[in-house]
């Protein structure tokens, strides 16, 4: 194995997406049990996602689904990739994450996103604007106040107040520019982009400014790598999501995913094919010998830290699987305790 990649961590963001003919809470018990045993793996953390009104996304209450994922784990790290900070109050936020932080001490981390409502409508319902999202930057200060007691509104956020979560900001876009300047780790994606990744993180690094959060940057790569025992099956793995967003951006709306044989039987429209291939292409994808040699060179090229991992599909079993391969290709040990039970009795 690669030094490169000995020495990167490696996470999971897991969405929660919806699978055709299977119900929307299933979908969160799915990514529950799939916590657990990205736990017994040795990934170093897992998190989970913030969508409104969205068909193909179940997870709608990212702290929530948070508090269940930790219950369930007994060492991973758990937390948001991300909450949408302008869809809230900081002083809400700041709130819940320290509940999470109170019920499972040392393992919440806190990311955070500017995106607002996908549509109208949502955002009617959010009681947002699109632009609430320039504010970005004073929204994340004034959470961040809040774990430090500098409110200067004199109020207090119980019990967040001298507790530290760590923040990370998702960049897209300004992103990068935001999480340098506020001197916090920094989540950029996707990995199909690799000269617009490069610059965000070379601009990052570049303007960082040290903070009580992070005396250093910190580079976390998101983005889909999937890893079966032949470059075909690895690819099978990607057509159910790729087929969900050229339906999404031909049709408004984002559904549930498709199995993969019935992506390869429908006949598409030219506008569809052509996002549809744009969705398959770019991601680090193939046997474990072939994606251990493309992460090398991604973390080479952006001197990652971590590796957060995002892929969605319709097969869980071969989710599960390349999961499992990528450990192997990462060098990840698992971890063992006792089996955590669906109802821990009080006090444990």
């Amino acid at each position: 194995m690669s030094s490169v990649i000995a020495s990167t961590r490696f996470s999971v963001l897991d969405r929660s997406r919806t699978r055709e003919g299977h119900a929307a809470p299933e979908a969160l018990r799915d990514t529950v049990g799939l916590a657990r045993e990205l736990e017994r793996l040795g990934y170093h953390r897992v998190w989970v996602s913030e969508h409104h009104g969205v068909p193909g996304v179940a997870g709608s209450a990212p702290t929530v689904l948070a508090a269940a994922v930790a219950a369930a784990t007994r060492t991973i790290r758990v937390g948001t990739g991300g909450v949408m900070l302008p869809n809230h109050q900081p002083l809400v936020v700041a709130e819940q994450f320290g509940v999470l932080e109170s019920l499972f001490p040392g393992r919440v981390d806190m990311g955070l996103g500017r995106s607002v409502g996908f549509t109208d409508g949502v955002r009617r319902a959010l009681g947002r604007e699109k632009d609430v999202a320039d504010d970005f930057a004073a929204q994340l200060d004034e959470l961040l106040g809040w774990f430090r007691g500098t409110s200067s509104t004199g109020a207090h956020a119980r019990p967040a107040e001298g507790l530290t979560v760590p923040p990370f900001v998702l960049a897209m876009g300004e992103g990068a520019t935001i999480a340098a300047r506020a001197g916090l780790p920094m989540v950029i994606g996707d990995l199909r982009n690799r000269e617009k990744m490069r610059r965000g993180v070379d601009h990052y690094r570049e303007t960082f400014r040290p903070s009580s959060w992070a005396a250093q940057p910190y580079v976390v790569i998101s983005g889909t790598v999937a890893v079966a025992a032949s470059p075909e099956e690895a690819r099978r793995l990607l057509l159910p999501e790729a087929w969900s967003m050229a339906y999404s951006r031909t049709h408004g709306t984002f559904p549930p995913l498709p199995p993969a044989e019935r992506v390869e039987a429908l006949t598409m429209t030219e506008k569809e094919r052509g996002f549809y291939e744009s969705g398959l292409s770019g991601h680090i994808a193939g046997t474990e010998d072939q994606v251990a040699h493309e992460l090398e060179t991604v973390i080479k090229e952006t001197g990652a830290d971590e590796v957060l991992v995002t892929t969605s599909t319709y097969d869980r079993d071969a989710l599960l699987d390349s999961y499992r391969r990528l450990a192997r290709v990462a060098g990840l040990g698992p971890v063992r305790h006792p089996e955590v039970p669906d109802r821990p009795e009080d006090g444990s």
